[in-house]
């Protein structure tokens, strides 16, 4: 990877529907090399996709909860089991394994407090591979970045 694929990539983070002669004219390059090089960034996984990014509150999900997740034992088995279990809630955001004296990270949404908790008590709660939930409560947030800082690669 060269700095225009670099280049390429911090313009797709902030503008992924650009048009292909746009953003080759912002690199100086010509649409059919652009191109090429923005598909092989596809095929080779540099770009996984590309989505909308939606304003969470805009659309009722006012609740940002972090929840730290201990499991029963550390066993390929219920790590699978539990990971397996998260991909399958769409309120989970962002499932992580962490050091410490938790297992898991979980970034959750919800609209309200009410429907977090019924959300730990129904989904969460009903998995016997979690011995234990401690939950944070996300009071503001400052920022959120979806760009990675790839000019200081």
């Amino acid at each position: 990877m060269d700095s225009k694929d670099l280049n390429i990539l911090a313009i797709l983070q902030k503008q992924g529907r650009i048009a292909i002669s746009e953003l080759a004219a912002r690199l100086n390059m010509s649409d059919t090399p652009c191109l090429r090089r923005v598909r092989k960034l596809e095929q080779t996984g540099v770009i996984s996709g590309y989505a909308a990014q939606i304003e969470p509150k805009e659309v009722g999900l006012n609740v940002v909860v972090y929840a730290f997740v201990r499991l029963t034992e550390n066993s390929d088995h219920h790590a699978e089991r539990f990971e397996t279990a998260m991909q399958s809630l769409e309120q989970v955001m962002e499932c992580s394994v962490v050091t410490g004296a938790h297992d898991y990270v979980l970034k959750i949404v919800a609209s309200d407090l009410l429907s977090y908790e019924s959300f730990v008590k129904k989904s969460l709660g009903s998995l016997n591979c979690i011995a234990g939930i401690e939950s944070t409560v996300v009071l503001k947030q400052n920022f959120s970045r979806n760009t990675l800082p790839l000019k200081n690669l």
